[in-house]
């Protein structure tokens, strides 16, 4: 398995952030444990990437928020308390035993009747989105399998508006993208990725870098035309 580089004195900023400045309450403590507890993989956003989320939805005006990759709902907690009274998170989650957890998870943070997990593989989940023509969604956030961030990308084009704020996580991967050989099964599809948000006619993207208990890696984020 591909593991990210770290610095002590990245992870120590880090902590002293979040402690300071974020400060993650029970539930989302519980959302972490929880997928340790249940061997699911230390991939879920940092604290301070997840507040982050949570202001950006709120900073756009989001009402319906929609989530390609939902682990034990970590990230999910944090952008559906961005979301107004009436809003909705729909999230999309491959494995029924991470399905269950992030329920569990959401359910504790006070938060299901904004949430939907939908269990599945995302690409389908989306088609059947498209196809229930619901109301465009406002935000998209992908963090999911990164073979796929193409297609993704493409349906949060078309599952959106004019308007609608993309990001997608994962978008340095300790310098893959410069260098494929430094994880051959997903710098393909993370590069591909970047380059189809720097020439759609219908997204202006940048692309952050970031660093921490995480490692090397960054975010993109882009706004539908």
């Amino acid at each position: 398995m591909f593991e990210h580089k770290t610095r002590p004195d990245w992870v120590a900023v880090e902590e002293f952030l979040t402690a300071t400045v974020v400060h993650p309450d029970e539930a989302l403590q519980r959302a972490v444990s929880s997928a340790v507890e249940a061997g699911m993989p230390p991939i879920e956003v940092t604290p301070n990437a997840g507040k982050f989320l949570k202001l950006l939805v709120q900073i756009s005006g989001a009402r319906r928020v929609l989530e390609i990759g939902t682990l034990a709902g970590f990230s999910s907690i944090w952008m559906a308390r961005g979301l107004p009274d009436g809003g909705k998170l729909v999230t999309c989650e491959y494995l029924p035993k991470h399905a269950d957890i992030a329920l569990a998870n959401v359910a504790a943070a006070g938060l299901g009747h904004k949430v939907e997990i939908r269990v599945g593989a995302a690409l389908d989940t989306l088609a059947a989105l498209h196809a229930e023509g619901h109301e465009p969604f406002d935000f998209v956030f992908i963090d999911a399998d990164k073979e796929h961030n193409t297609d993704y990308l493409d349906w949060a084009v078309r599952l959106g508006r004019p308007g609608t704020v993309v990001v997608l996580d994962n978008a340095v991967w300790e310098g893959a993208v410069l260098d494929p050989s430094i994880d051959e099964a997903n710098a393909p599809g993370i590069i591909n990725a970047l380059q189809v948000m720097g020439n759609h006619p219908q997204l202006d993207a940048t692309v952050i870098q970031t660093v921490g208990s995480k490692g090397w890696d960054g975010f993109a984020l882009a706004r539908v035309r």
